[in-house]
C-alpha cells in the first residue's frame, strides 16, 4: 500500500472517530478508538511504542512513546488541546527522526471539524 493510501485511510478513520465522539475527551479515548478503527480497516498498528533516545551509540529509555505507528510507515501523534502549538510539531518531528520514519500525522481532536486539526509532516 502506498503512503498516500495509508494516510488517507488513517485520516478517514480519524474523521469517523471524531464524528462519533466529538471534541472534548482525553487523548487516550481518541487513541483507543482510532486504534480500534484502524485495525478494523485492516491496517497494522502498534500502540504506545517505546522510542529510545540514542546518545553516543547508547540507547536510553527516556520514556518517549509513539501514540500510533501505522504499517511501520506513519507516526500518528494524537492531541486534544485548544490549538496545535509549535512544540507539538517539534515533538512529532523529533519522534520521526528518532524512529527513522518519513511521514507523520499530528491530529488534534479538540476541534469542531477534524480536518482543521490535522497536520501532515514529511521529512
Amino acid at each position: 500500500m502506498e503512503i498516500n493510501q495509508i494516510t488517507e485511510k488513517i485520516i478517514g478513520c480519524a474523521i469517523e472517530v471524531h464524528k462519533n465522539l466529538g471534541p472534548g475527551l482525553l487523548e487516550s479515548a481518541y487513541e483507543e478508538c482510532l486504534y480500534y478503527e484502524l485495525n478494523h480497516h485492516g491496517l497494522h498498528v502498534k500502540r504506545q511504542l517505546a522510542l529510545p533516545v540514542v546518545y553516543k551509540d547508547v540507547k536510553l529509555d527516556a520514556g518517549y512513546r509513539i501514540d500510533l505507528l501505522v504499517e511501520n510507515k506513519v507516526i500518528v501523534e494524537i492531541k486534544s488541546v485548544e490549538a496545535i502549538a509549535e512544540i507539538h510539531k517539534a515533538q512529532l518531528m523529533t519522534y520521526m527522526k528518532l524512529a527513522n520514519i518519513k511521514i507523520g500525522l499530528l491530529m488534534n481532536f479538540n476541534v469542531s471539524r477534524l480536518k482543521d486539526g490535522i497536520v501532515r509532516w514529511i521529512i
